[in-house]
């Protein structure tokens, strides 16, 4: 376990105040907050930009930001994060503290401990600099549970939890996680950073119900913690900020159903909704690139289809867990990126709003450079779409692609539309790399009827990001007929009218 005691107390350019309160922090740049965009999918911030949430999870303890603590090396994060931004990424998903490696936000509860509170200071303040947000969560859950008897909230430490499920199930332990997150919304929930909360990580895995469960019983249990929980930080930001930012609450399991989504993807009080896809097999112990795509298209089709008020969904977590946890295997760099790729596409194609977040499971813990590529590649193409009016809705059950052994996912609204064609629907059940192709040619995409008139259509190869055709199309109102350019192995397909209005990320 790491040592994290203070090293220097080098100042920032914007430098936040030293000592430990729950009052905001103020950096003196004032980031547009983001808001869930008019129509309804997607995200936008409060000036009328869009907003797609590219990104990663990331942790204090890990290569890329550790230099925050104890101030040790800041300059490099300040680097790191311009690079990122530099690279198509929007966001980034952060853990308050990280106990897997020792490092805890509150040393005893209520006392805070200054240098993981110093370290988060500086990353809000960065992020404001780069213009890059934060999805925040209070807790580190995992850790929390499965190191328990290290945690401060253990009441045998002198904690107010006799047992994990008093954090959120006994009203002394909801007292102490209120305190904590209260302390967090003061102090950093100010900043335009902070694109959102997520205000438990992983519920419904063993959280707040004593051993496996049925969804009914988990949802029932679990949904008014949630409104709980929410109305303490909107009522918080209401009162010291005057708006409030957007809240969630991440899942871990199988695909919810029944009670358990109304509780991920239909609680009244949230304003998206995730969940972290580790799909057995095909995501957490891949064999092979295109079976781990395809299974995150069903995610986000069956997430969308449970969904019933238009809100935004994306998986907060996914890759190699099992590969990685507990086989003790790092993918191979060119394998994982393919893998990394596929899933990406697959996912906002099939109508999530961004390309999801990848937990790196991979040693050292961070993305590869040419997962950082893809993630400039898909920033690249999110230009081609006007997200802020993108009423989109799953249509990859209603594609027909030519040849067969063509896969392909798309999501679309009645005037613009999103497509991501791979080949190799013969290659789902091989283990490995894909094998190399010749040039396709005279491949066709046809899609459900949309507005009639003109539409422009961009096609992207999504491995270096070369736009192979940009054209316009006629819809006469009738199935929407695309001839596809020559290509090797995936297209990204870009389809808006030519009546909409597209503003740049």
């Amino acid at each position: 376990m790491r040592d994290y005691r203070i090293a220097s107390t080098a100042d920032l350019e914007m430098r936040p105040r030293s000592t430990v309160h729950a009052e905001r922090v103020t950096y003196g740049i004032d980031l547009p907050w983001v808001q869930v965009a008019p129509g309804r999918r997607y995200f936008e911030t409060e000036d009328g930009q869009p907003f797609l949430i590219i990104g990663q999870n990331d942790a204090l303890t890990w290569p890329e930001l550790e230099g925050l603590l104890g101030r040790r090396d800041v300059a490099s994060v300040d680097r790191h994060l311009a690079f990122l931004k530099a690279h198509g990424v929007t966001t980034l998903r952060v853990m308050l503290e990280y106990v897997g490696d020792g490092l805890y936000l509150e040393r005893r509860p209520g006392e805070f401990d200054p240098v993981t509170v110093q370290a988060i200071d500086d990353l809000v303040a960065l992020c404001e600099r780069h213009g890059l947000r934060l999805l925040l969560t209070p807790f580190d859950t995992f850790f929390t549970w499965v190191m328990w008897e290290d945690h401060p909230y253990n009441a045998e430490l002198g904690g107010p939890c006799r047992n994990r499920l008093d954090l959120l199930i006994d009203p002394v332990g909801m007292a102490a996680v209120k305190a904590r997150v209260a302390f967090a919304v003061a102090r950093w929930g100010g900043s335009g950073a902070v694109f959102a909360w997520d205000l438990w990580n992983e519920l419904g895995h063993h959280h707040g119900v004593e051993a496996e469960a049925l969804d009914a019983e988990t949802a029932k249990t679990l949904i008014p913690v949630v409104a709980e929980l929410s109305a303490h930080v909107r009522g918080i930001e209401q009162r010291l900020f005057g708006r409030t930012h957007l809240q969630t609450v991440s899942h871990f399991g199988s695909e919810p159903r029944g009670a358990l989504a109304d509780l991920v993807f239909r609680h009244p009080d949230l304003d998206f909704a995730t969940t972290h896809i580790y799909e057995p097999g095909a995501i957490d112990a891949p064999w092979n690139t295109v079976a781990a795509a395809d299974a995150m298209a069903g995610w986000v089709c069956h997430a969308l289809g449970e969904i019933r008020d238009g809100r935004p969904f994306t998986d907060s977590e996914t890759g190699p867990i099992h590969t990685y946890k507990d086989l003790g295997i790092t993918l191979p760099d060119v394998f994982d990126l393919c893998y990394f790729r596929h899933m990406s596409w697959a996912h906002l194609a099939s109508g999530g709003a961004g390309g999801g977040m990848r937990w790196p499971n991979r040693h050292p813990h961070t993305l590869t450079p040419g997962m950082r590529q893809a993630q400039g590649v898909m920033g690249d193409f999110a230009r081609l779409i006007d997200w802020q009016s993108f009423a989109s809705e799953n249509i990859s059950a209603r594609i027909v692609a030519c040849p067969d052994e063509l896969l392909a996912y798309a999501c679309a609204d009645d005037r613009q539309a999103v497509a991501w064609v791979l080949r190799a629907r013969d290659l789902l059940d091989v283990e490995g790399e894909l094998p190399y192709r010749p040039i396709l040619r005279d491949a066709t995409l046809e899609l459900p009827a949309m507005t009639p008139g003109l539409y422009d259509v961009s096609c992207m190869e999504t491995h270096h990001g070369h736009t192979l055709c940009e054209t316009t199309v006629e819809s006469g109102g009738g199935p929407f007929l695309l001839e596809l350019p020559p290509f090797r192995h995936d297209l990204a397909i870009a389809l808006r009218h030519r009546g909409g209005h597209i503003k740049s990320l």
